[in-house]
């Protein structure tokens, strides 16, 4: 297991093994977004109580979800690049950070739209709505620590010292609606437990969970082949590879 780790930290075989993946995980996410799209828009039923405004809950749930993950693994590859000095980690967890940012703010933004016809407000200092702020300012607490410092490595640890901190928050987020009495309603969706929703609106939305999931992890692969490929420009299997391309 170590062994594969380590292995998977060395940027040439992590560029090389991406590749092999990418198109798979954009294809994912692209067939899953666009189908549990259309199903949930267009074919899933209206609420009882909320009409149509719950198909908000296509975007909004998948954009938490992911908010909330990308956070616990940012974290955690800051982790492995404190104790092992991986880099690969390091550049993984610096092209998390903006998408995480977008994600919790997609997750804060979608659920004022549906507070209005839901609660009658866009916003309340709710306990969920709270964490997730805190959330947004966490991300941006992150991205700005990296470029604060001259050096990159100091402003990487105290980026990943901050991730991990702030990865406290995220079990904060998830029971807040169990812990205090808050307008936000318990979880309707869950991996471990039966979906408190028809199959109809159910399968969609799982659907728009998974191709979020395949879209970040494409994107965050991406983004790190790219952040490789400035970082390690001067290396001998860079320039081969830039010369094979020419």
């Amino acid at each position: 297991m170590w062994a594969f780790i380590h292995k998977l930290g060395s940027p040439k075989w992590f560029y090389a093994i991406s590749a092999r993946l990418l198109p798979w995980l954009w294809v994912a996410a692209v067939a899953l977004i666009v189908t549990g799209s259309i199903w949930g828009l267009l074919y899933a039923p209206a609420d009882y109580q909320q009409g149509n405004s719950f198909r908000i809950i296509y975007v909004h749930v998948p954009a938490a979800f992911l908010a909330q993950s990308v956070f616990v693994s940012m974290a955690a590859a800051g982790l492995v690049f404190m104790v092992w000095k991986i880099k690969v980690a390091d550049m993984a967890a610096a092209m998390m950070a903006p998408l995480g940012a977008c994600m919790t703010f997609v997750a804060l933004f979608s659920g004022a739209v549906w507070g209005v016809p839901t609660w009658g407000t866009w916003w309340q200092w709710d306990a969920r709505l709270t964490s997730m702020l805190i959330l947004f300012f966490l991300y941006i607490g992150v991205i700005a620590l990296r470029g604060a410092f001259t050096s990159r490595d100091a402003g990487a640890r105290a980026a990943s010292v901050l991730a991990l901190v702030g990865v406290i928050n995220i079990p904060i987020i998830k029971y807040s609606v169990d812990w205090w009495y808050t307008l936000h309603q318990t979880a309707s969706f869950t991996f471990t437990s039966r979906p408190a929703m028809p199959a109809q609106m159910y399968v969609p939305l799982l659907l728009m969970v998974l191709g979020f999931y395949c879209f970040f992890i494409a994107l965050t692969l991406t983004r790190t082949r790219t952040e490789i490929l400035r970082r390690e420009g001067s290396k001998r299997w860079v320039r081969q590879l830039v010369e094979g391309r020419l």
